[in-house]
């Protein structure tokens, strides 16, 4: 019985270690919502956001097996993500630029506090998609335990993916507070933080094109060490390109 809780504790430190690094995106996507508050209203906005995510995600932890087993959720998931992060490249890229970034500004201002408190729940709710279906992938590897189901889960299942989701949500909190920081001195990364979106949307397409109900893609592909190195590969590089991006570079001559 000792080796079991032992192989739990292993798996338990794997997906907190994972959550790690599915947060550090969630965070700069985060703060980036936040950006065009005031500096008194930035930390609480991503704290009350933080914390509205954290009700739906622990609700929705007790419906795992609707999440993993429903496409259509995962549909939703990936077509959200994909809409926000092309939505904002596609306006960098092609709508106003240097002059009228002001203006763009105050236009997000005028969202208000609680209309972003609430972006920034709706947006990590649909990241927490992929991070509940990466946990669930994890947990469902571990043997049984003598625990009672809950949400369609071995109850020992179900613990290290709550504690693994709530280490998440930590880590992100902070991770979001220093993006916010970091926004400031390198802007390019918003334009990135958004091509990560997108990317993370591709990501749940293909799990939801590999889902047995579907079919188009084998259903083992998306937990395929060729898939997760071609995934972590272009975040990596989408990541490296935004740090060394000549946009990060402002200029030192005061504006006329």
């Amino acid at each position: 019985m000792g080796s079991i809780w032992i192989e739990y504790g292993w798996a338990l430190l794997i997906l907190i270690g994972l959550e790690g690094l599915l947060s550090a995106d969630n965070a700069l996507v985060l703060a980036v919502i936040a950006k065009h508050l005031p500096d008194d209203q930035k930390k609480r906005a991503i704290n009350y956001g933080i914390i509205i995510a954290f009700i739906f995600r622990f609700g929705a932890l007790f419906a795992i097996s609707f999440i993993a087993n429903v496409w259509l959720v995962q549909a939703v998931g990936a077509a959200y993500l994909l809409y926000l992060g092309l939505k904002h490249i596609l306006k960098d890229k092609f709508g106003k630029k240097d002059g009228n970034h002001q203006e763009e500004s105050e236009k997000s201002a005028g969202k208000g506090f609680w209309p972003t408190v609430g972006k920034i729940a709706l947006a990590d709710l649909a990241f927490a998609i992929d991070s509940i279906l990466a946990a669930v992938a994890i947990a469902l590897g571990l043997p049984d335990s003598k625990f009672r189901e809950i949400g369609g889960m071995d109850g020992a299942q179900f613990l290290v993916v709550v504690l693994g989701g709530i280490a998440g949500l930590v880590l992100i909190k902070f991770a979001a507070t220093w993006f916010v920081k970091l926004l400031e001195k390198r802007p390019a990364l918003e334009t990135t933080a958004y091509a990560i979106v997108a990317w993370v949307g591709v990501k749940l397409a293909v799990i939801t094109l590999a889902h047995k109900d579907i079919g188009v893609l084998d259903p083992h592909f998306p937990h395929s060490a060729v898939w997760t190195l071609i995934f972590y590969g272009v975040l990596v590089a989408i990541a490296l390109i935004g740090w060394f991006s000549p946009r990060n570079k402002r200029s030192s001559t005061p504006a006329a």
